[in-house]
Protein backbone atom coordinates (compact mmCIF):
# COMPACT_ATOMS: atom_id res chain seq x y z
CA UNK A 1 0.00 0.00 0.00
CA UNK A 2 1.34 3.43 -0.95
CA UNK A 3 1.83 5.90 1.89
CA UNK A 4 -0.54 8.43 0.28
CA UNK A 5 -3.30 5.82 0.26
CA UNK A 6 -2.51 4.65 3.80
CA UNK A 7 -2.82 8.12 5.32
CA UNK A 8 -6.21 8.67 3.66
CA UNK A 9 -7.85 6.05 5.92
CA UNK A 10 -8.63 6.12 9.61
CA UNK A 11 -8.11 3.07 11.83
CA UNK A 12 -11.62 1.68 11.32
CA UNK A 13 -11.25 2.10 7.58
CA UNK A 14 -7.91 0.27 7.56
CA UNK A 15 -9.37 -2.58 9.64
CA UNK A 16 -12.21 -2.89 7.14
CA UNK A 17 -9.70 -3.27 4.31
CA UNK A 18 -7.96 -6.04 6.26
CA UNK A 19 -11.26 -7.79 6.97
CA UNK A 20 -12.13 -7.74 3.25
CA UNK A 21 -8.73 -9.13 2.32
CA UNK A 22 -7.89 -6.03 0.28
CA UNK A 23 -4.70 -5.41 2.23
CA UNK A 24 -2.63 -7.38 4.73
CA UNK A 25 -1.48 -6.26 8.17
CA UNK A 26 2.10 -6.54 6.92
CA UNK A 27 1.35 -4.10 4.10
CA UNK A 28 -0.18 -1.62 6.55
CA UNK A 29 2.79 -1.97 8.87
CA UNK A 30 5.12 -1.30 5.96
CA UNK A 31 3.20 1.84 5.04
CA UNK A 32 3.28 3.06 8.65
CA UNK A 33 7.03 2.50 8.89
CA UNK A 34 7.46 4.27 5.58
CA UNK A 35 5.46 7.25 6.81
CA UNK A 36 7.58 7.35 9.96
CA UNK A 37 10.77 7.34 7.92
CA UNK A 38 9.50 10.30 5.90
CA UNK A 39 8.14 12.55 8.63
CA UNK A 40 9.85 11.62 11.89
CA UNK A 41 13.17 13.29 11.00
CA UNK A 42 11.16 16.52 11.03
CA UNK A 43 8.89 15.98 14.05
CA UNK A 44 10.91 13.61 16.30
CA UNK A 45 7.81 11.91 17.70
CA UNK A 46 8.72 8.21 17.52
CA UNK A 47 11.57 7.31 19.85
CA UNK A 48 11.80 3.64 18.89
CA UNK A 49 10.34 1.07 16.53
CA UNK A 50 10.70 -2.69 16.80
CA UNK A 51 9.96 -5.88 14.88
CA UNK A 52 6.36 -7.00 15.25
CA UNK A 53 5.53 -10.38 16.79
CA UNK A 54 4.82 -13.10 14.27
CA UNK A 55 1.55 -13.99 16.00
CA UNK A 56 -1.40 -13.32 13.68
CA UNK A 57 -3.79 -10.70 14.99
CA UNK A 58 -7.33 -11.94 15.73
CA UNK A 59 -9.27 -11.75 12.46
CA UNK A 60 -12.49 -10.85 14.26
CA UNK A 61 -10.92 -8.05 16.29
CA UNK A 62 -12.37 -4.61 15.42
CA UNK A 63 -8.95 -3.04 14.78
CA UNK A 64 -7.18 -6.10 13.38
CA UNK A 65 -4.02 -5.23 11.53
CA UNK A 66 -4.03 -1.49 12.28
CA UNK A 67 -0.56 -0.03 13.02
CA UNK A 68 -0.31 1.48 16.50
CA UNK A 69 2.11 3.30 18.79
CA UNK A 70 2.18 3.36 22.58
CA UNK A 71 3.37 6.21 24.75
CA UNK A 72 6.73 5.82 26.50
CA UNK A 73 4.91 5.89 29.83
CA UNK A 74 1.89 4.38 31.55
CA UNK A 75 1.74 1.15 29.53
CA UNK A 76 4.21 -1.72 29.41
CA UNK A 77 4.82 -4.22 26.62
CA UNK A 78 6.74 -7.35 27.52
CA UNK A 79 10.30 -7.26 26.24
CA UNK A 80 10.14 -3.63 25.11
CA UNK A 81 11.66 -0.50 26.59
CA UNK A 82 9.66 1.83 28.82
CA UNK A 83 11.91 4.76 29.71
CA UNK A 84 9.40 7.40 30.90
CA UNK A 85 11.21 10.02 28.83
CA UNK A 86 13.94 10.07 31.46
CA UNK A 87 17.64 9.33 31.78
CA UNK A 88 16.78 7.82 35.15
CA UNK A 89 14.92 4.95 33.44
CA UNK A 90 17.02 4.79 30.26
CA UNK A 91 17.34 1.26 28.94
CA UNK A 92 14.60 -0.19 31.13
CA UNK A 93 12.84 -3.16 29.52
CA UNK A 94 9.38 -4.19 30.72
CA UNK A 95 9.02 -7.75 32.01
CA UNK A 96 5.32 -8.13 31.25
CA UNK A 97 2.32 -6.62 29.51
CA UNK A 98 0.21 -4.24 31.56
CA UNK A 99 -3.57 -4.74 31.60
CA UNK A 100 -3.98 -2.07 28.94
CA UNK A 101 -1.42 -3.72 26.66
CA UNK A 102 -3.31 -7.00 26.89
CA UNK A 103 -6.46 -5.23 25.72
CA UNK A 104 -4.65 -3.43 22.91
CA UNK A 105 -3.42 -6.78 21.64
CA UNK A 106 -6.92 -8.24 21.83
CA UNK A 107 -8.23 -5.30 19.79
CA UNK A 108 -5.96 -6.48 16.97
CA UNK A 109 -3.65 -3.48 16.95
CA UNK A 110 -0.14 -3.96 15.59
CA UNK A 111 2.09 -2.06 18.03
CA UNK A 112 5.43 -1.39 16.39
CA UNK A 113 6.90 1.41 18.49
CA UNK A 114 6.64 4.04 21.19
CA UNK A 115 6.18 7.79 21.17
CA UNK A 116 7.99 10.54 23.02
CA UNK A 117 6.87 12.04 26.31
CA UNK A 118 8.36 14.73 28.56
CA UNK A 119 10.28 13.34 31.50
CA UNK A 120 7.84 11.53 33.80
CA UNK A 121 4.99 13.21 31.86
CA UNK A 122 5.72 16.25 34.04
CA UNK A 123 5.08 18.94 31.43
CA UNK A 124 2.56 20.09 28.85
CA UNK A 125 5.20 20.23 26.12
CA UNK A 126 7.28 17.29 24.90
CA UNK A 127 10.91 18.37 25.01
CA UNK A 128 12.77 15.72 27.03
CA UNK A 129 16.53 15.84 27.44
CA UNK A 130 16.64 12.10 26.70
CA UNK A 131 15.37 12.30 23.11
CA UNK A 132 15.03 15.98 22.28
CA UNK A 133 11.97 18.07 21.40
CA UNK A 134 8.97 16.79 19.48
CA UNK A 135 7.85 19.31 16.84
CA UNK A 136 4.37 20.28 15.75
CA UNK A 137 3.60 18.98 12.22
CA UNK A 138 1.68 22.18 11.44
CA UNK A 139 4.64 24.42 12.30
CA UNK A 140 7.95 22.80 13.17
CA UNK A 141 8.94 25.78 15.31
CA UNK A 142 6.07 25.12 17.71
CA UNK A 143 5.38 22.65 20.50
CA UNK A 144 3.34 19.52 19.85
CA UNK A 145 1.98 19.74 23.39
CA UNK A 146 2.33 17.22 26.19
CA UNK A 147 2.57 15.02 27.83
CA UNK A 148 1.31 12.87 24.94
CA UNK A 149 3.04 15.13 22.43
CA UNK A 150 4.76 12.31 20.59
CA UNK A 151 1.43 10.57 20.09
CA UNK A 152 -0.22 13.77 18.90
CA UNK A 153 2.51 14.63 16.42
CA UNK A 154 2.73 11.07 15.06
CA UNK A 155 -1.02 10.85 14.42
CA UNK A 156 -1.25 14.33 12.92
CA UNK A 157 1.72 13.58 10.65
CA UNK A 158 0.15 10.37 9.34
CA UNK A 159 2.38 7.74 10.97
CA UNK A 160 -0.60 6.02 12.59
CA UNK A 161 -4.31 6.91 12.57
CA UNK A 162 -4.69 6.59 16.34
CA UNK A 163 -2.21 6.30 19.21
CA UNK A 164 -2.17 5.61 22.93
CA UNK A 165 -2.12 8.65 25.23
CA UNK A 166 -2.53 9.44 28.92
CA UNK A 167 -4.00 12.46 30.68
CA UNK A 168 -3.34 13.69 34.25
CA UNK A 169 -3.77 17.42 33.67
CA UNK A 170 -4.69 17.71 30.00
CA UNK A 171 -2.14 15.42 28.38
CA UNK A 172 -4.62 13.98 25.85
CA UNK A 173 -6.54 17.17 25.15
CA UNK A 174 -3.55 19.52 24.87
CA UNK A 175 -1.76 17.53 22.12
CA UNK A 176 -5.11 17.01 20.41
CA UNK A 177 -5.70 20.77 20.34
CA UNK A 178 -2.14 21.59 19.28
CA UNK A 179 -2.12 19.02 16.47
CA UNK A 180 -5.65 19.31 15.10
CA UNK A 181 -6.86 15.96 16.45
CA UNK A 182 -9.74 14.52 18.44
CA UNK A 183 -8.88 13.51 21.99
CA UNK A 184 -11.18 12.36 24.78
CA UNK A 185 -10.13 12.00 28.42
CA UNK A 186 -12.31 9.23 29.85
CA UNK A 187 -13.99 9.15 33.25
CA UNK A 188 -11.86 8.19 36.22
CA UNK A 189 -12.04 4.41 36.52
CA UNK A 190 -13.09 3.83 32.91
CA UNK A 191 -9.79 2.15 31.93
CA UNK A 192 -7.70 0.06 34.30
CA UNK A 193 -4.26 1.33 35.29
CA UNK A 194 -3.21 -2.13 36.54
CA UNK A 195 -1.80 -4.39 37.51
CA UNK A 196 1.33 -2.70 38.82
CA UNK A 197 -0.52 0.45 39.93
CA UNK A 198 -4.03 0.98 41.21
CA UNK A 199 -4.16 4.69 40.37
CA UNK A 200 -1.76 7.32 39.00
CA UNK A 201 -1.46 10.75 40.61
CA UNK A 202 -4.27 9.72 42.97
CA UNK A 203 -6.86 9.30 40.24
CA UNK A 204 -5.92 12.38 38.22
CA UNK A 205 -4.48 10.28 35.37
CA UNK A 206 -6.36 8.14 32.86
CA UNK A 207 -5.60 6.18 29.69
CA UNK A 208 -7.03 7.14 26.31
CA UNK A 209 -5.97 8.04 22.79
CA UNK A 210 -5.63 10.75 20.17
CA UNK A 211 -7.05 10.17 16.68
CA UNK A 212 -7.94 11.84 13.42
CA UNK A 213 -11.59 10.71 13.56
CA UNK A 214 -14.13 10.47 16.35
CA UNK A 215 -15.07 6.89 15.56
CA UNK A 216 -11.48 5.69 16.00
CA UNK A 217 -11.39 7.01 19.56
CA UNK A 218 -14.82 5.53 20.25
CA UNK A 219 -13.96 2.07 18.91
CA UNK A 220 -10.66 2.00 20.77
CA UNK A 221 -12.25 3.07 24.06
CA UNK A 222 -14.81 0.28 23.65
CA UNK A 223 -11.92 -2.16 23.46
CA UNK A 224 -9.94 -0.94 26.47
CA UNK A 225 -12.66 0.13 28.92
CA UNK A 226 -13.73 -1.83 31.97
CA UNK A 227 -12.16 -2.61 35.36
CA UNK A 228 -9.69 -5.25 36.41
CA UNK A 229 -9.82 -7.10 39.72
CA UNK A 230 -8.43 -4.87 42.45
CA UNK A 231 -9.03 -1.53 40.72
CA UNK A 232 -9.89 1.26 43.21
CA UNK A 233 -12.41 2.97 40.91
CA UNK A 234 -15.22 1.68 38.75
CA UNK A 235 -17.13 3.71 36.19
CA UNK A 236 -20.51 2.24 35.33
CA UNK A 237 -20.55 0.55 31.94
CA UNK A 238 -22.30 2.53 29.17
CA UNK A 239 -25.72 1.53 27.90
CA UNK A 240 -24.45 1.35 24.32
CA UNK A 241 -21.01 0.84 22.78
CA UNK A 242 -19.35 4.18 22.15
CA UNK A 243 -18.95 3.24 18.48
CA UNK A 244 -22.74 3.34 18.20
CA UNK A 245 -23.03 6.60 20.11
CA UNK A 246 -20.97 8.44 17.47
CA UNK A 247 -23.76 8.01 14.91
CA UNK A 248 -26.67 8.84 17.23
CA UNK A 249 -28.18 12.35 17.27
CA UNK A 250 -27.25 14.20 20.47
CA UNK A 251 -30.59 16.00 20.70
CA UNK A 252 -30.81 19.63 21.76
CA UNK A 253 -28.20 20.10 24.47
CA UNK A 254 -27.90 22.80 27.11
CA UNK A 255 -24.30 23.98 26.86
CA UNK A 256 -22.66 26.38 29.29
CA UNK A 257 -19.73 28.39 27.96
CA UNK A 258 -16.65 29.55 29.88
CA UNK A 259 -14.68 31.93 27.67
CA UNK A 260 -12.21 32.93 30.39
CA UNK A 261 -10.43 30.51 32.67
CA UNK A 262 -10.92 30.18 36.43
CA UNK A 263 -7.41 31.39 37.23
CA UNK A 264 -7.73 34.70 35.41
CA UNK A 265 -5.63 33.74 32.41
CA UNK A 266 -7.03 35.71 29.46
CA UNK A 267 -8.05 33.86 26.31
CA UNK A 268 -6.17 35.25 23.31
CA UNK A 269 -7.97 36.80 20.36
CA UNK A 270 -7.56 33.91 17.86
CA UNK A 271 -8.91 31.41 20.39
CA UNK A 272 -11.75 33.70 21.47
CA UNK A 273 -12.75 34.07 17.82
CA UNK A 274 -12.68 30.28 17.40
CA UNK A 275 -14.89 29.92 20.46
CA UNK A 276 -17.41 32.38 19.00
CA UNK A 277 -17.49 30.44 15.75
CA UNK A 278 -18.05 27.22 17.67
CA UNK A 279 -20.96 28.75 19.58
CA UNK A 280 -22.59 29.87 16.34
CA UNK A 281 -22.23 26.38 14.87
CA UNK A 282 -23.72 24.79 17.98
CA UNK A 283 -26.68 27.15 17.86
CA UNK A 284 -27.24 26.39 14.17
CA UNK A 285 -27.41 22.70 15.13
CA UNK A 286 -30.20 23.39 17.61
CA UNK A 287 -28.28 23.50 20.87
CA UNK A 288 -28.99 26.02 23.64
CA UNK A 289 -25.74 27.82 24.39
CA UNK A 290 -25.23 30.45 27.07
CA UNK A 291 -22.47 31.98 29.12
CA UNK A 292 -22.03 30.05 32.35
CA UNK A 293 -20.70 30.92 35.77
CA UNK A 294 -19.18 27.65 36.95
CA UNK A 295 -17.62 27.58 40.41
CA UNK A 296 -14.64 25.37 41.23
CA UNK A 297 -15.64 25.05 44.87
CA UNK A 298 -12.28 26.45 45.97
CA UNK A 299 -10.15 29.47 45.12
CA UNK A 300 -7.71 29.12 42.22
CA UNK A 301 -4.63 29.37 44.45
CA UNK A 302 -5.95 26.60 46.69
CA UNK A 303 -6.77 24.50 43.63
CA UNK A 304 -3.26 24.85 42.20
CA UNK A 305 -1.63 24.17 45.57
CA UNK A 306 -3.62 20.96 46.07
CA UNK A 307 -2.76 19.74 42.59
CA UNK A 308 0.91 20.54 43.11
CA UNK A 309 0.99 18.60 46.36
CA UNK A 310 -0.74 15.56 44.89
CA UNK A 311 1.42 15.47 41.78
CA UNK A 312 4.75 16.23 43.46
CA UNK A 313 4.27 13.77 46.32
CA UNK A 314 3.43 11.04 43.81
CA UNK A 315 6.40 12.05 41.69
CA UNK A 316 8.76 11.85 44.66
CA UNK A 317 7.59 8.35 45.58
CA UNK A 318 7.90 7.14 41.98
CA UNK A 319 11.38 8.55 41.60
CA UNK A 320 12.54 6.94 44.83
CA UNK A 321 11.29 3.58 43.54
CA UNK A 322 12.98 4.02 40.17
CA UNK A 323 16.28 5.10 41.72
CA UNK A 324 16.28 2.02 43.93
CA UNK A 325 15.31 -0.30 41.08
CA UNK A 326 17.99 1.00 38.69
CA UNK A 327 20.63 1.87 41.31
CA UNK A 328 20.95 5.41 39.99
CA UNK A 329 21.18 8.72 41.85
CA UNK A 330 18.46 11.34 41.89
CA UNK A 331 20.40 14.37 40.75
CA UNK A 332 21.16 16.49 37.70
CA UNK A 333 22.83 13.53 35.99
CA UNK A 334 19.53 11.64 35.78
CA UNK A 335 16.79 14.26 36.08
CA UNK A 336 15.91 17.53 34.40
CA UNK A 337 15.74 20.67 36.58
CA UNK A 338 11.92 20.87 36.81
CA UNK A 339 11.63 17.17 37.65
CA UNK A 340 14.30 17.45 40.31
CA UNK A 341 12.57 20.53 41.74
CA UNK A 342 9.29 18.62 41.80
CA UNK A 343 11.01 15.75 43.60
CA UNK A 344 12.36 17.99 46.35
CA UNK A 345 9.00 19.75 46.70
CA UNK A 346 7.20 16.41 46.91
CA UNK A 347 9.53 15.24 49.66
CA UNK A 348 8.42 18.20 51.76
CA UNK A 349 4.67 17.54 51.41
CA UNK A 350 3.44 16.35 54.81
CA UNK A 351 0.89 13.65 55.38
CA UNK A 352 -1.60 16.23 56.62
CA UNK A 353 -1.07 18.40 53.54
CA UNK A 354 -1.51 15.38 51.30
CA UNK A 355 -4.82 14.45 52.94
CA UNK A 356 -5.98 18.07 52.77
CA UNK A 357 -5.41 17.98 49.00
CA UNK A 358 -8.00 15.20 48.79
CA UNK A 359 -10.48 17.50 50.49
CA UNK A 360 -9.88 20.02 47.73
CA UNK A 361 -10.33 17.30 45.12
CA UNK A 362 -13.67 16.44 46.70
CA UNK A 363 -14.89 20.04 46.74
CA UNK A 364 -13.93 20.52 43.09
CA UNK A 365 -15.66 17.28 42.14
CA UNK A 366 -18.87 18.29 43.95
CA UNK A 367 -18.86 21.80 42.48
CA UNK A 368 -18.40 20.63 38.89
CA UNK A 369 -21.03 17.94 39.42
CA UNK A 370 -23.53 20.63 40.43
CA UNK A 371 -22.82 22.54 37.22
CA UNK A 372 -24.11 19.56 35.27
CA UNK A 373 -27.47 19.96 36.98
CA UNK A 374 -27.86 23.15 34.96
CA UNK A 375 -26.04 22.12 31.78
CA UNK A 376 -25.66 18.94 29.75
CA UNK A 377 -22.15 19.97 28.74
CA UNK A 378 -19.60 22.68 29.44
CA UNK A 379 -17.66 24.33 26.61
CA UNK A 380 -14.29 26.03 26.99
CA UNK A 381 -11.28 26.57 24.77
CA UNK A 382 -8.95 23.64 25.28
CA UNK A 383 -6.13 26.15 25.67
CA UNK A 384 -6.19 29.95 25.90
CA UNK A 385 -3.53 30.41 23.20
CA UNK A 386 -2.15 28.89 20.01
CA UNK A 387 0.64 26.30 20.21
CA UNK A 388 3.64 28.05 21.69
CA UNK A 389 7.16 28.10 20.22
CA UNK A 390 9.45 25.32 21.43
CA UNK A 391 11.28 26.34 24.58
CA UNK A 392 8.52 28.65 25.82
CA UNK A 393 7.53 26.55 28.82
CA UNK A 394 11.12 26.04 29.92
CA UNK A 395 12.16 29.70 29.85
CA UNK A 396 13.60 30.40 33.30
CA UNK A 397 12.31 27.05 34.57
CA UNK A 398 15.61 26.32 36.30
CA UNK A 399 14.75 29.07 38.80
CA UNK A 400 11.34 27.60 39.71
CA UNK A 401 10.67 25.39 42.70
CA UNK A 402 8.28 22.45 42.47
CA UNK A 403 5.21 24.54 43.18
CA UNK A 404 6.28 27.26 40.76
CA UNK A 405 6.48 24.75 37.90
CA UNK A 406 2.97 23.38 38.50
CA UNK A 407 1.67 26.94 38.85
CA UNK A 408 3.19 27.76 35.45
CA UNK A 409 1.58 24.71 33.82
CA UNK A 410 -1.83 25.59 35.24
CA UNK A 411 -1.45 29.17 34.03
CA UNK A 412 -0.67 27.96 30.51
CA UNK A 413 -3.42 25.32 30.55
CA UNK A 414 -6.08 26.57 32.97
CA UNK A 415 -9.11 24.87 31.39
CA UNK A 416 -8.04 21.20 31.47
CA UNK A 417 -6.91 20.29 35.00
CA UNK A 418 -10.27 20.81 36.79
CA UNK A 419 -11.79 17.89 34.85
CA UNK A 420 -8.92 15.66 35.99
CA UNK A 421 -9.49 16.75 39.57
CA UNK A 422 -13.20 15.95 39.27
CA UNK A 423 -12.61 12.73 37.35
CA UNK A 424 -15.18 13.65 34.70
CA UNK A 425 -14.79 13.06 30.95
CA UNK A 426 -13.74 15.87 28.64
CA UNK A 427 -12.79 16.03 24.97
CA UNK A 428 -10.89 18.37 22.68
CA UNK A 429 -12.44 18.76 19.23
CA UNK A 430 -10.48 20.39 16.35
CA UNK A 431 -13.28 22.82 15.55
CA UNK A 432 -11.43 25.38 13.47
CA UNK A 433 -8.07 27.04 12.78
CA UNK A 434 -6.35 30.39 13.05
CA UNK A 435 -6.95 32.33 9.84
CA UNK A 436 -3.50 33.94 9.91
CA UNK A 437 -1.29 30.92 10.60
CA UNK A 438 -3.51 27.98 9.66
CA UNK A 439 -2.77 26.43 13.07
CA UNK A 440 -5.66 24.26 14.38
CA UNK A 441 -7.61 25.36 17.44
CA UNK A 442 -9.29 22.87 19.76
CA UNK A 443 -12.44 23.37 21.80
CA UNK A 444 -13.02 21.45 25.03
CA UNK A 445 -16.35 19.94 26.02
CA UNK A 446 -16.83 18.47 29.49
CA UNK A 447 -19.60 16.15 30.69
CA UNK A 448 -20.79 14.67 33.96
CA UNK A 449 -19.27 11.55 35.46
CA UNK A 450 -19.60 8.52 33.20
CA UNK A 451 -21.18 10.41 30.30
CA UNK A 452 -18.65 9.78 27.53
CA UNK A 453 -21.57 8.67 25.35
CA UNK A 454 -23.00 12.18 25.38
CA UNK A 455 -19.63 13.59 24.32
CA UNK A 456 -19.28 11.07 21.50
CA UNK A 457 -22.77 11.89 20.19
CA UNK A 458 -21.96 15.59 20.00
CA UNK A 459 -18.50 14.95 18.57
CA UNK A 460 -19.99 12.84 15.79
CA UNK A 461 -22.43 15.60 14.95
CA UNK A 462 -19.70 18.25 14.93
CA UNK A 463 -17.42 16.12 12.78
CA UNK A 464 -20.20 15.78 10.21
CA UNK A 465 -21.20 19.45 10.35
CA UNK A 466 -17.66 20.85 10.23
CA UNK A 467 -15.31 18.12 8.93
CA UNK A 468 -11.66 18.42 9.86
CA UNK A 469 -10.25 15.24 8.30
CA UNK A 470 -9.34 17.02 5.07
CA UNK A 471 -7.08 19.50 6.85
CA UNK A 472 -3.50 18.28 6.65
CA UNK A 473 -0.35 19.79 8.18
CA UNK A 474 2.57 21.13 6.20
CA UNK A 475 4.72 18.12 7.00
CA UNK A 476 2.42 15.95 4.83
CA UNK A 477 3.82 17.62 1.73
CA UNK A 478 6.14 15.76 -0.62
CA UNK A 479 6.59 12.01 -0.30
CA UNK A 480 3.86 11.49 2.30
CA UNK A 481 1.12 13.06 0.19
CA UNK A 482 2.54 12.08 -3.18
Amino acid sequence: MRIAEYVSFDAVGLAELVAKGEVTPAELEGAARGAAQVVDPYINAVVETWPVDDEPCPGSAPLAGVPFLIKDLGVTMAGRKTELGSRLAAGHVAAADSSLMVRLRRAGLVTFGRTSTPEMAYSITTEPALYGPTRNPWDLRRSAGGSSGGAGAAVAAGVVPVAHATDAAGSIRIPAAYNGLFGLKPTRGRVSMGPDTDEVFNGLAVHGSVSRTVRDSAVLLDQIRGPEAGDPYFAQEPNLPYAQEVTRPPGSLRIGVLAQAWGGRRTTAPVADALSRTVRLLESLGHQVEEANVELGVGWEEFVLAGARLMAANLAASLDDLAAAFDRPLDASTLEPVTLAGYHYGQRVSGAQFVAAFSVRNRVSRALARSFDAYDLLLTPTLPELPVPLGTHDEGAETLDGFGWIDRLNDRSPFTMPFNMAGTPAMSVPMTHDDRTGIPIGMQFGAGYGLEGRLFRLAGQLEEASPWLGRTPAVWAGDLAG
